[in-house]
């Protein structure tokens, strides 16, 4: 696709949404209230709002390599502050896919130079799940298993902060873990057990004496 298409293509766009409600850009430039955070990979063919059928406005989105939850990530960590204690969205996603790239990238020991910083927090997890990936024969289907255990420790991760804590307890806030079958195009839920996740994690990582043990996540 050339860079004129682009613009023939937003005019395009900009006369379909008119035909059918000529106040849509008004009522668009009005603000923002997102029910959705949603936290998905940067993959040119994973797009959020296409893939959940949402509109311009439903949905907060921020994308990297992996779909990853990194605390010194000040993007990331900016991106979820904003959402949870401003925007005051009800649920955050963590959204992977089946043949990510990052995630292969992980799998393979090979030095890939400014992306190794990032690729290690992906072998972290291979790591802590080595056992039962090496359970695993066939190489296509340990990848797809990296990819929703990825998922899962992202999501994790946003336990692990205090913001999200917060809004757990304050205000129900939820917690999906998903992932995008790029070969079918579906979307899957991995019924996480975020209860037992906490349980774990509690001694830890419990902020400012939130006691995140009694915390309920019903996915």
């Amino acid at each position: 696709m050339d860079i004129p298409s682009v613009f023939k293509n937003n005019e395009d766009w900009i006369a379909k949404k008119l035909e059918k409600d000529s106040d849509y850009f008004k009522n668009l430039a009005k603000g923002q209230n997102p029910d959705i955070l949603y936290i998905g990979c940067s993959d040119s063919r994973v797009t959020a709002e296409d893939l959940m059928g949402v509109e311009p406005g439903d949905v907060f989105v921020h994308r990297n390599i992996a779909n990853m939850v990194i605390s010194i990530d000040l993007n990331a960590m900016s991106v979820l502050t904003y959402a949870v204690d401003y925007l005051k969205v009800d649920h955050v996603v963590i959204c992977g896919h089946y043949q990510c790239g990052g995630v292969k990238a992980a799998m393979n020991s090979a030095d890939l130079g400014i992306l190794n910083p990032w690729l290690r927090n992906i072998r972290d997890v291979y790591r802590i799940h080595r056992n039962e990936l090496k359970g695993i024969e066939g190489e296509s289907e340990k990848y797809d298993r990296l990819v929703e255990l990825n998922v899962q420790e992202q999501c994790v991760n946003l336990l692990k902060t205090a913001v999200v804590q917060k809004a757990v307890r304050n205000r129900g806030m939820k917690i999906h873990g998903w992932v995008f079958d790029v070969g079918t195009g579906k979307l899957i839920d991995l019924k996480i057990d975020f209860n037992a996740a906490l349980k774990e994690i509690t001694e830890i990582y419990d902020l400012g004496g939130m006691n995140i043990d009694s915390l309920t996540i019903d996915d």
